[in-house]
C-alpha cells in the first residue's frame, strides 16, 4: 500500500497574467511528485477550487487583483487541512509576510527548475513530517464542528469574504442564491440547493423551495391560512423577518425545533 507522503501531489497554480500561470504549470507538470496540476488566474477561481478538489499544495503569485497572494495564504491557513503554499512571484519585498502566513517557500520569477525542485523537495519533507506526527500520535474522537466556511463574493470588481456565520437565511434567485447577513444582502452564484446540502451540519434547514434558514435565529413556527410561516430574530443589521414554509418542508422543520429538543429534555 502506497504511503501517504510518497503519493503523487495534486497542486494549484495562481497567476492573474496568462503567460507566466502557463509557464508555472508546465514547470510543475515536469516535476517527479506531482500528479494533477489545476489552474487559476485569480484567488477567487482558486478558492473555488481548493473547496472542491484535494490540492496539496498551492504555488501562488502575490500581487494580484483582488485578493492578493498574502491573503489567500491566510484564508487558507484556516482550513481544518491547509495545502502547503509556496509563493512564485517577481517582487522581493513580501517575504517577511509571506513567511508570516506559513509559507513553505518564497520562489522569484523568472522561475528556475532547480528552484522549483527545490521547493518541490521542502514540501515533501513537511508532508512526512506530518504523516510521521499523526502517526505517533493517538487519534482524537472525532468532533462534529464544521468550520466557519467563508464565501467570496465579488461587487463591482471587489471580492469581498463573507463568513457563514453571519448568514441568517438565504433565498433562490434563479442560478442565484441571496444571502441576507449581518452584514448586507450579498448575490451569488450558487444554487440554493447545493448550500442546503453544503450547511445541513452547519445549522441551516430548507423551509420552502425558495428559502433556507438558520435554525439559530428560529423564534418560532405559527399557522398562517392554510399553512405555517418561521419567524427569525433580528441579529445586528439583520432584520426580524417571517417566512413561509411550504408544505413538504413542515413535518422536518417541527421534528427539528420541537420533536428534538423535547427528546433531548426527556432523555435527562
Amino acid at each position: 500500500m502506497e504511503r501517504a507522503d510518497s503519493a503523487p501531489l495534486t497542486v494549484l497554480a495562481v497567476d492573474d497574467e496568462v503567460p507566466a500561470l502557463d509557464e508555472l504549470v508546465y514547470l510543475l507538470r515536469e516535476q517527479d511528485g506531482i500528479g494533477k496540476v489545476h489552474a487559476a488566474n485569480d484567488a477567487t477561481s482558486a478558492l473555488r477550487i481548493l473547496r472542491s478538489e484535494g490540492i496539496d499544495a498551492v504555488f501562488s503569485d502575490i500581487r494580484m487583483p483582488g485578493l492578493d497572494g498574502v491573503e489567500l495564504a491566510g484564508i487558507i491557513s484556516a482550513f481544518k487541512k491547509p495545502p502547503f503554499v509556496v509563493f512564485v512571484t517577481a517582487h522581493d519585498d513580501r517575504a517577511v509576510d509571506a513567511f508570516d502566513v506559513g509559507a513553505v517557500d518564497y520562489l522569484l520569477k523568472p522561475l528556475r527548475t532547480e528552484r522549483l525542485t527545490q521547493a518541490m523537495r521542502r514540501i515533501h519533507e513537511h508532508r512526512a513530517q506530518q504523516v510521521s506526527a499523526v502517526e505517533k500520535s493517538a487519534p482524537d474522537p472525532p468532533v462534529a464542528q464544521p468550520s466557519d466556511e467563508v464565501i467570496p463574493v465579488e461587487l463591482g470588481g471587489v471580492t469581498t469574504l463573507v463568513r457563514r456565520s453571519t448568514v441568517g437565511w438565504v433565498e433562490a434567485d434563479g442560478d442565484y442564491a441571496r444571502l441576507h447577513t449581518t452584514t448586507g444582502s450579498h448575490l451569488v452564484r450558487i444554487p440554493l440547493a447545493t448550500l442546503e446540502e453544503r450547511w445541513a451540519d452547519a445549522g441551516f434547514v430548507r423551509v420552502h423551495r425558495s428559502y433556507l434558514v438558520a435554525l439559530r435565529l428560529v423564534t418560532g413556527l405559527k399557522s398562517a391560512g392554510t399553512g405555517y410561516v418561521v419567524r427569525l430574530r433580528g441579529e445586528r443589521e439583520l432584520r426580524p423577518v417571517e417566512l413561509p414554509v411550504s408544505r413538504r418542508h413542515t413535518r422536518a422543520l417541527k421534528d427539528r425545533l420541537v420533536r428534538g429538543p423535547m427528546q433531548s429534555w426527556q432523555a435527562k
